[in-house]
């Protein structure tokens, strides 16, 4: 238990330094090439602080246990939607561009809606589910890039960053270094923690895992939001959710078929629930404010609080 905890507080520091490196190399980049950062916190920054949940995935199911496997990608989008967004709006009320919204955020939403049709209506994530999500990955990816060069202009995008290339590069390299081996370290010791006191894949993946593999988003966003970038913080709360379902579900269960037993209609439901409310509250003035950010915190410990309470 002591080296467990040692290992814990290890992954937590190398996440937040991760996540501090990641955002200012990925911000340069974005002022440099005139992409505006809403792009690079839907590609970049949200395709690296998802690499410990696609890691986690594909090793849960290729070892016969997609509980855990699913509870992650779930339990990862109720921590993005409900404490990242929550922690980040209480820190900088977060300022999201009404394209943002209304383009943006309903392939969130309906990532969440796809998945919760293929488990209530399949009982599981099947290849042919899985195909389907990438399907709608692509078709993301497509948009995004589309968006990201009809947006090149000088209107959209900050004035050319200082920094030199290769050393933002090199800030991105060691923040995603950072972020996936701190997530790493933090996983396997707290999952070896929880399953000395018995608890059961599908309550690990939903909580200690997936709150693991959120250190990430939570790191980068927060630090993203106290540095006044709430594009990039936003961003990778909607690129994390939707890369979390269509991508690495996607690739999952194509690689391997998932029959999904432990993970509720309760859970779902806060999943799809929790972007909404996100995406209503962004509505308001298209701000993300100070008490809305508690709403959302409030709102995970109380699913927290459900989650212990039935164990």
């Amino acid at each position: 238990m002591a080296v467990n905890t040692l290992l814990i507080i290890i992954g937590i520091v190398m996440v937040l330094w991760g996540a501090d490196r990641l955002t200012e190399g990925a911000s340069a980049l974005a002022r440099r090439m005139h992409v505006p950062e809403i792009v690079i916190g839907l590609t970049i920054v949200a395709a690296g602080t998802s690499a410990p949940e696609l890691f986690i995935s594909l090793a849960s199911a290729l070892k016969g246990t997609p509980d855990m496997a699913v509870g992650n990608v779930v339990g990862s989008n109720i921590f993005n939607a409900l404490l990242i967004v929550g922690c980040a709006a209480m820190v900088a009320p977060m300022v999201i561009t009404p394209s943002t919204v209304k383009k943006d955020m309903p392939f969130a939403v309906g990532a969440s809606l796809l998945l919760l049709a293929a488990i209530l209506f399949g009982g599981d994530v099947s290849r042919l589910d899985g195909l389907l999500l990438l399907a709608f990955f692509a078709v993301f990816m497509v948009y995004t890039f589309r968006v990201a060069l009809k947006g090149n202009t000088a209107s959209d995008s900050p004035s050319v960053d200082a920094t030199p290339v290769w050393k933002s590069l090199l800030y991105v390299v060691a923040g995603l270094a950072g972020l996936i081996i701190g997530s790493d370290l933090f996983v396997d010791s707290a999952s070896d923690v929880a399953r000395r006191l018995d608890i059961s894949d599908g309550v690990i993946g939903l909580t200690i895992v997936a709150g693991g593999t959120s250190l990430p988003e939570l790191a980068t966003s927060v630090v993203a939001a106290r540095k006044g970038q709430s594009a990039i913080a936003i961003g990778n709360v909607i690129g994390s959710n939707v890369f979390n379902i269509l991508l690495i579900l996607g690739l999952t269960a194509t690689v391997s078929p998932m029959a999904v037993q432990g993970i509720t209609v309760v859970d779902l439901s806060v999943m799809v629930v929790s972007i909404l409310t996100v995406w209503a509250f962004a509505y308001t003035k298209f701000t993300v404010t100070r008490w809305e950010g508690a709403v959302l915190t409030l709102a995970f410990l109380a699913y927290m609080g459900w989650l212990l309470y039935n164990l």
